[in-house]
């Protein structure tokens, strides 16, 4: 079954230069899938094309329902969650209020908080020892876990991820990439955008490449780490 479909989107800068040509990828139901390519390939874009941050052609569908046109408020609803580049923790909140943020898709209905936490601090038990700290105060590895925690609050179906390894030393890199797996396991699709095109496909089971604004048909991400075209453009040889 697929949960996310993505048929001919384009976009293009306000300056009307076109960064997306007619693209079209998919996200299996509990799988996880990622986009490789190079800088201003178009990677970026593609996640806020989908989630409704820029305007697109085309059509994105989430379990078969055209989200096309849908603000981006109402697709975090229906149960897309996005970790931006850059984190976009904020800073003047604790740990504890960056959470609670994301609970808006759902925390009106009644519901409580104590599993959702219980579940994020499970995942990343720093963030439990700091829940009073400001975010400005946290390294950026435990920004990013905040950022793939708060995107856990939101409950979603679908996580889009854009570069979470930046700026990580090599140790934390791998540490992320385990806890995305683990989310993968519990039942979360993710999309995930990476320039780290080795970890990536290490990671996820399937695969895209981008490149000016267009991306090749899907492949397996074992066939792509074995690609000698794949391994001398995005993998060092």
């Amino acid at each position: 079954m697929l949960l996310l479909e993505v048929r001919n989107l384009s976009a293009a800068y306000p300056d009307g230069v076109e960064v997306l040509h007619n693209i079209n990828l998919c996200v299996p139901q509990g799988e996880m899938v990622t986009l490789i390519g190079a800088n201003g390939a178009g990677k970026s874009t593609t996640l806020r094309a989908i989630m409704g941050a820029m305007r697109a052609r085309g059509s994105v569908l989430l379990e078969g329902r055209d989200i096309s046109g849908i603000a981006t408020p109402e697709i975090a609803r229906m149960g897309v969650s996005m970790v931006p580049e850059g984190r976009g923790v904020f800073p003047g909140l604790s740990v504890y209020d960056n959470l609670r943020v994301a609970t808006t898709p759902w925390a009106g209905r009644g519901q409580k908080l104590d599993d959702d936490l219980d579940r994020v601090f499970g995942l990343f038990p720093i963030l439990a020892e700091r829940r009073n700290q400001l975010g400005w105060a946290l390294s950026g590895g435990q920004q990013q876990m905040l950022a793939i925690g708060r995107a856990i609050m939101a409950r979603p179906k679908l996580m889009l991820l854009d570069e979470p390894s930046l700026g990580l030393a090599p140790n934390l890199v791998e540490e992320v990439f385990e806890k995305l797996k683990s989310i993968n396991e519990q039942g979360v699709s993710i999309l995930l955008v990476e320039q780290n095109a080795f970890m990536a496909l290490e990671y996820s089971s399937l695969a895209y490449v981008i490149e000016r604004g267009v991306v090749s048909p899907q492949r397996e991400s074992s066939a792509l780490l074995h690609d000698d075209g794949i391994r001398d453009a995005y993998l060092g040889g």
